[in-house]
């Protein structure tokens, strides 16, 4: 009989190991889940929840106003004179004929339409989430402020993991005076006030937009990635791998990004998976007192902002978007000490 070889812990690699061990915690698998789902909302929110058409038969023609629109916002096109108002199923209401016909998202709203006639109505078969004061539909106002938090949590978490990384790297890898004045710079910014910070940022800022608030939590929050890979640098310094391409004179640069700092980034993937909810967090806070995204953008914080003075009548106002800043939030922690438990040492034995 041939014996087959076993597949064993030291024929596997490091990759497959933490996979594994990921893959043991059911609540943070389940919770990764969750993510593919919001990240295929952040997505296709457009595709979700829209009052235009994804493909429509008009007059022998066939259109895709949802696609065109696209190439209004992005190419500088021109809609189609028939379609300038916009107003889809007035038209179709109006000016359909025998063989003509649109297909819609499944949620045929837009977040910034309204209609007057529908001011806060209760879930529905028509608004399965409700309408705000203006008519709002609320489901397609939730889908988008999913956008809306998913871009702020991981644009301004990649923006302060390259200013950590960078900084940490450099004051463990040199030491002396380059280790002094980033220590400096770190304790600096963790004795101010970070939200209190932020909020002053924001208020002296005179434009709001979201493009601002990922720049400056960016901007106040890398001392944690920068203090974990410096104590990673101290650690892999002397290693003989980064002995060796210096001896093979290699430049600081090559040794320090491409030999050492892979070997580094362990505890900067747990951090930057719990900085996305903690951003996600901050900007619920900050659209929630008014100095988010502007006005006529839909943000979670924004919404539950503005149902304060409709309670309790209109608790699906906060309710709904309350819950979504609740599951995402839970989602990246759970996936944060998943990831965490997983890439700990002492479980790969």
């Amino acid at each position: 009989m041939e014996l087959q070889p076993r597949e064993n812990e030291f024929t596997r690699s490091y990759y497959d190991i933490v996979r594994a061990q990921f893959q043991r915690n059911k609540l943070a698998l389940s919770a990764l889940h969750v993510i593919y789902f919001l990240i295929f909302i952040f997505v296709f929110a457009d595709f979700i929840a829209n009052d235009k058409p994804i493909i429509m038969r008009y007059q022998g023609e066939t259109y895709s106003p949802l696609l065109r629109e696209y190439g209004v916002k992005l190419l500088g096109m021109q809609w189609q004179e028939e379609f300038k108002t916009q107003q889809f199923k007035l038209l179709e209401q109006k000016k359909f004929s025998e063989g003509d016909w649109a297909i819609y998202p499944p949620v045929p709203y837009s977040s910034t339409g309204y209609d007057l006639k529908q001011t806060l109505t209760p879930p529905s078969r028509h608004h399965l989430l409700g309408t705000d004061e203006i008519g709002r539909d609320l489901l397609s106002q939730v889908v988008h402020g999913a956008r809306v938090s998913l871009l702020v949590g991981f644009v301004s978490v990649v923006l302060y993991v390259i200013i950590g990384v960078f900084l940490g790297a450099l004051a463990g890898y040199y030491g002396g005076w380059v280790d002094m004045i980033v220590l400096r710079m770190i304790e600096v910014m963790i004795t101010l006030p970070r939200l209190f910070l932020i909020i002053t940022i924001v208020a002296v800022i005179e434009s709001q937009s979201i493009l601002n608030i990922m720049i400056i939590l960016g901007l106040t929050s890398w001392t944690r990635v920068a203090r974990f890979t410096r104590a990673e640098f101290l650690k892999v310094k002397n290693e003989d791998y980064v002995q060796a391409a210096r001896a093979l004179g290699y430049n600081d640069f090559r040794t320090i990004f491409l030999h050492a700092l892979p070997n580094t980034l362990t505890p900067v993937l747990v951090t930057a998976t719990f900085g996305i909810a903690q951003a996600i967090l901050i900007e619920s806070g900050l659209s929630f007192l008014g100095f988010g995204a502007p006005p006529e953008q839909a943000t979670w914080g924004a919404l539950l902002s503005s149902a304060r003075d409709i309670l309790p009548s209109g608790w699906w106002l906060t309710t709904f978007p309350g819950f979504a800043i609740f599951l995402t939030v839970t989602v990246y922690n759970l996936v944060g000490e998943g990831l965490r438990d997983a890439l700990d040492p002492r479980l790969k034995q």
